[in-house]
């Protein structure tokens, strides 16, 4: 395997568990030296585990990245335990509440934009000030499907990955002249605990699942490809890409029977 980033240092936020434990395990294994951020020390600690018995390097930071001292310190424990930051993908968030916009309470509607877009912010807010004194970087925000199109039962997500592309494309036009690129994937449904968390009652493995999941390619996405995506994004093979919102979805989005099916199905299961 080449060593893209090898002497460079990656900041994964979220990296305790699926997409960003595949993202962490793929940036180290292509030679990047990778902090794993998560609120869930067992589980950030599993995913530099991984790394090590890879032969890769990672150390574990315990954090809530919703807060702005923990998006701070963050950022200062990567920077004194390895000198620099060169990379970051944050990837936080939860598809929660669901419920039509007209039944969600504000604090439900509070608690999803903190979870999915305050903590994108954040990060971002700290990881651009030291790759703006450092003269470069590359940053890949975890959006949504749900960032690119309305779905019916879950407003306050959408409505939330939607400012996180927001976010990515305004970053994108600000740092452009300053050798740092910002980027966001798109996933569509894709294997994690946090989709089988959300699925209570449907079998994950095809059979249940809502058919319009599984168009056009006949499956969901593996954590693995979503991680490829966001690595690549970061990469000198994508040198000349920023402010790129990329879906990663089997091609769902790309025929205009997505939304119809995807606004029927969801009324299916929340």
């Amino acid at each position: 395997m080449s060593a893209e980033f090898a002497g460079k240092v990656a900041l994964v936020v979220g990296g305790g568990s699926g997409i960003a434990r595949a993202s962490s395990e793929l940036f180290a294994a292509l030679g990047a030296r990778v902090v794993v951020v998560d609120l869930n020390a067992a589980a950030a600690e599993e995913t530099c585990l991984h790394i090590r018995n890879a032969g890769g390097e990672a150390t574990a930071f315990v954090a809530d990245a919703t807060t702005e001292p923990a998006a701070a310190g963050m950022v200062d424990f990567v920077v004194a335990t390895y000198g620099r930051l060169d990379i970051a993908h944050n990837n936080v968030g939860h598809p929660g509440p669901y419920g039509n916009i007209h039944e969600l309470s504000l604090e439900a509607f509070e608690h999803c934009h903190r979870l999915n877009t305050v903590s994108c912010f954040l990060a971002m807010k700290y990881e651009i000030r030291h790759m703006l004194a450092a003269g470069g970087g590359a940053i890949v925000n975890t959006a949504s499907l749900a960032g690119i199109i309305g779905s019916a039962g879950i407003g306050a997500y959408v409505s939330a990955k939607h400012s996180v592309i927001g976010l990515t494309k305004s970053a994108a036009l600000e740092l452009a002249a300053h050798n740092i690129r910002v980027n966001a994937i798109c996933p569509g449904a894709t294997d994690t605990p946090m989709l089988r968390g959300s699925m209570t009652g449907f079998d994950i493995d095809n059979t249940g699942l809502m058919e319009h999941w599984l168009e056009p390619m006949g499956r969901i996405g593996e954590a693995r490809e979503q991680a490829e995506a966001a690595v690549w994004l970061c990469s000198q093979a994508a040198s000349f890409v920023t402010g790129h919102i990329m879906p990663v979805d089997g091609g769902h989005v790309a025929g205009n029977r997505a939304t119809k099916e995807q606004d029927e199905s969801t009324r299916q299961w929340r």
